[in-house]
């Protein structure tokens, strides 16, 4: 029995599609014909990725009428023709490459690919990656940043440690954290000379001289002058790194205001603090009307597997892979549901092409990863 489907042949009348690289890009554009009702009229450009190259760009844009611009995620050579556009107040939509396969065989040059997508995108069969407004993706800079430089300092503080190993002290042995008060006493004594296990043994304060004996053990051995150079620069890296930390929170405080209020209802969630309810914001905003259900939100965060059925056994279902250490996905990629395969460039996606242009980020204020 034949039944309906959500589908429609509705195409996009103006429509352009970038193929971008870090130098330059190809601007295809696909209209109505002025000369043949019915027909479509093409034009590709190549355009320099500068600032007024691009907006020699955005204005023939302009001229021809367009309302969607598509283009894929290609690194972050994106950024700059999308923003642009964006406030000039087209329909941007940043699209993964994954979802625009390339016909096999078919020969693959900057033209071509900027042809097919702009094809493809006409046609409604791709979908908007979630690119969030400015604020959210100041805020997400900030958090990230933090991110990468607290990975730094743990980086730095494992070269102490296997510097220490290398001179034979054992401090982490017997201190949990070497990087306390009394720790950094003890270095920076054997920073300025002090190589006596007793004397640097009772620099311990607090639980920790509780095990003056095998402080004193563990200062027993061959630490010099090498490693008092090095273990300086380590130290004060951390010190610096730590300082720059203390530099972004109160930047991300400033920027996190608005959302006060988000943030602590998220930070009533057992296991969310503060910190990674900033995180939460940052990476996911607080619009949640991009995402049709808590499951497509799960499933955009990449914390649900995915699901690949063949012969009616499921295949490759294994635990979910987090796109980016910062916390969810950051890769260009729309929100879907469990268990829904990524469209490809030559079927549907799945929801109406009215709901994916529901979907889309609205020209004025949405915009990234």
């Amino acid at each position: 029995m034949l039944e309906p489907t959500q589908d429609h042949e509705e195409i996009i009348e103006r429509v352009a599609a970038l193929d971008i690289g870090k130098a330059e890009l190809v601007c295809c554009v696909r209209v109505p014909s002025p000369d043949r009702a019915g027909v479509r009229a093409q034009e590709v450009n190549t355009y320099s990725t500068m600032t007024r190259s691009l907006q020699v760009m955005a204005e023939r844009l302009l001229d021809l009428g367009v309302t969607r611009v598509v283009m894929e995620a290609t690194s972050d050579y994106w950024k700059p023709p999308f923003y642009l556009l964006e406030a000039h107040g087209f329909q941007v939509w940043l699209v993964n490459a994954r979802d625009v396969r390339h016909l096999p065989g078919r020969p693959k040059t900057d033209r071509l690919d900027a042809v097919w997508l702009c094809k493809v995108a006409e046609r409604q069969m791709l979908r908007p990656s979630f690119v969030p407004p400015p604020p959210i993706r100041r805020l997400r800079d900030l958090t990230r940043y933090r991110t990468d430089l607290v990975a730094d300092a743990s980086a730095e503080k494992n070269r102490v440690e296997k510097l220490l190993e290398d001179a034979q002290i054992k401090l982490s042995v017997v201190a949990s954290d070497i990087f306390g008060v009394s720790g950094r006493a003890m270095m920076a004594a054997l920073i300025d000379g002090q190589r006596d296990p007793k004397v640097l043994a009772q620099m311990a304060r607090t639980a920790l001289r509780a095990k003056m004996g095998r402080l004193e053990e563990a200062f027993v051995g061959r630490f010099s002058d090498h490693h008092a150079f090095l273990l300086a620069k380590m130290l004060a890296r951390i010190d610096a790194i730590n300082a720059d930390i203390a530099d972004v929170d109160a930047r991300i405080e400033a920027e996190i205001a608005p959302f006060a209020h988000a943030v602590a209802r998220l930070d009533e969630i057992p296991g969310v603090g503060v910190t990674a309810a900033r995180v939460i914001i940052a990476e996911v905003g607080t619009d949640m009307t991009r995402f049709p259900t808590a499951a497509h939100l799960a499933s955009w965060a990449k914390f649900a597997p995915g699901v690949k059925e063949s012969a009616g056994k499921r295949k490759g279902s294994g635990p979910p892979v987090t796109a980016t250490p910062t916390w969810p996905a950051c890769s260009a990629r729309p929100p879907s549901a469990p268990g829904e395969p990524t469209p490809s460039s030559a079927n549907a996606t799945g929801a109406s092409p009215a709901a994916a242009a529901g979907s889309a980020p609205s020209s004025p204020s949405a915009a990234p990863c």
